[in-house]
């Protein structure tokens, strides 16, 4: 205890907390112990007994103690479930290491267009505001954040809105949990994607008809991403985008536009949005960061339009913040600072890099019979080729080699599959390629 306690890098309720904490995790302190009272707690850490309550108080909003009125704080069994968790997750990432050697379906991102080193910087410079972490964060979104995101997304997006309109959490799908209560009085959904499980899966547990009538029926909605309509990429032009925002109009539909794949363009600059073009009105704009930064930060925002916001203001209040306050403090300097524009343009450098490499070997391996071409928008490259297999039974048997690729169709004798650039080095291009030319 006195060791912890003099460390005077960190104040002095952290300090407490640390040692509570690394005592709980170690299971050294069990569930339902009794931990000191505050008076106590003082007493022993020499501290005062505001400093121990804000240490309490830290440990039971992470879920390390909990609070019984009239009896005290006791230490929860969050140990043994986050040693069941990190064991689950070793043995699916052994498994998954096992069953994988060449990935060229994931999508995520490649260690070297991250600088980890600054993000742990701005990480830092966030938790040292200790007055701000020590209250829950806004429902809603911290409002310094949104003020930034507000303005990037008009000067990037062409999105109009202010930042009251923005609400932050932790995914896509913790958003849209919180968007389809506002959206009763409409019973259909049709989804431009029908692959999109993520999103489906959300609509119909909220008894939500999910209908693949892309023409669909006046009042309801339609679930779309203008920037990646298809896989190989395709994007809807600026006369496709007037003509939807025409049609939702006359038939009152609402549009959801999930711009996930917005920054991610190579060989022009991306459309306006729906959002933009429709002033605003009866379309819900969806955008993450996890492509532009790393999928383990798991920032998403949805703008809603005017009615909606006035609907969700009057139940914001009963809603809990899903994304890590800390993050949002730190990505909000990382933006004001030009750090977001920077990491994009070198993400697009270094994954058009990669995909020119994928494509040159496939070129060259298969002597010219091979079509190649890198996809508009993400880190993909798309390969056709002659076959005798479909492009299932083709994705099948890669991945009884150890390869990971994304069917895509086939016609007259020829496969095509679709490869990210993401999570291969350019290194082992040759031989996965080899491996499936073999196939």
């Amino acid at each position: 205890m006195k060791i912890e306690m003099e460390n005077q890098e960190v104040t002095r309720y952290l300090r407490v907390y640390n040692y509570y904490k690394e005592l709980i995790l170690s299971e050294k302190l069990l569930p339902e112990t009794k931990l000191p009272s505050i008076r106590k707690g003082a007493v022993q850490f020499q501290v005062s007994r505001t400093t121990m309550e804000s240490a309490y108080l830290l440990l039971a909003a992470e879920g390390y103690i909990i609070s019984r009125p009239q009896s005290g704080y006791y230490v929860t069994d969050i140990a043994k479930k986050q040693n069941r968790i990190t064991e689950l997750q070793k043995t699916r990432k052994l498994k998954k290491e096992a069953d994988i050697q060449y990935d060229f379906a994931s999508f995520g991102v490649d260690k070297e267009s991250f600088q980890f080193e600054l993000w742990r910087r701005y990480m830092k410079s966030a938790l040292r505001k200790d007055e701000r972490l020590l209250s829950y964060g806004e429902p809603q979104g911290e409002l310094e954040f949104r003020e930034v995101l507000c303005n990037y997304l008009r000067e990037k997006r062409s999105v109009i809105c202010t930042p009251d309109q923005i609400v932050v959490g932790a995914g896509v799908q913790s958003l849209l949990h919180i968007l389809c209560p506002l959206l009763r009085e409409r019973e259909k959904i049709a989804f431009h994607n029908p692959n999109y499980m993520q999103g489906i899966t959300v609509f119909e547990d909220y008894k939500f008809e999910i209908t693949d009538d892309y023409k669909i029926a006046e009042n309801g909605i339609y679930y779309i991403t203008p920037s990646q309509m298809s896989r190989s990429g395709s994007v809807m032009n600026i006369n496709e985008r007037y003509a939807l925002i025409k049609e939702a109009a006359e038939k009152n539909i609402l549009l959801i536009e999930d711009d996930y794949n917005q920054e991610f363009r190579y060989f022009q600059k991306p459309a306006p949005s729906l959002q933009g073009l429709a002033a605003g009105k009866d379309v819900i704009y969806l955008g993450s960061f996890s492509k532009m930064l790393l999928p383990s930060i798991r920032m998403s925002f949805m703008v809603l339009s005017p009615d909606l916001q006035e609907q969700y203001e009057r139940k914001k209040a009963f809603y809990n913040q899903t994304a890590s306050k800390a993050e949002q403090i730190a990505l909000t300097q990382f933006i004001r600072d030009g750090h977001l524009e920077r990491q994009i343009r070198k993400s697009r450098k270094i994954h058009l890099a990669k995909a020119n490499e994928l494509a040159a070997a496939a070129k060259e391996l298969w002597k010219g019979s091979c079509e190649t071409q890198i996809e508009e928008a993400g880190f993909r490259v798309s390969l056709e080729f002659e076959s005798r297999w479909s492009a299932a039974e083709l994705t099948k048997k890669a991945k009884e080699m150890k390869i990971a690729v994304i069917p895509v169709g086939e016609a007259d004798g020829r496969v095509k599959i679709s490869l990210s650039t993401a999570n291969v080095p350019v290194h082992a291009y040759r031989e996965a390629l080899e491996k499936i030319k073999e196939i």
